[in-house]
């Protein structure tokens, strides 16, 4: 897999997360680790696509 790919997938990956997210804090009762656990992998996957094209 090639850096572009990869970093693609990624953004790919957060882009579903950050969708993820929104539904969840919509809902009437959002479940708050959830939330927090959501939020944790997005920064993990933001922080790697930042090592990588760094």
């Amino acid at each position: 897999m090639s850096v572009q790919s990869h970093v693609e997938a990624l953004t790919a990956k957060h882009a579903a997360l950050e969708q993820e997210l929104h539904l969840e804090q919509r809902r009437p009762a959002p479940d708050n680790s959830r939330v927090a656990d959501i939020k944790r992998r997005k920064l993990e996957i933001k922080d790697e696509i930042s090592r990588i094209t760094h």
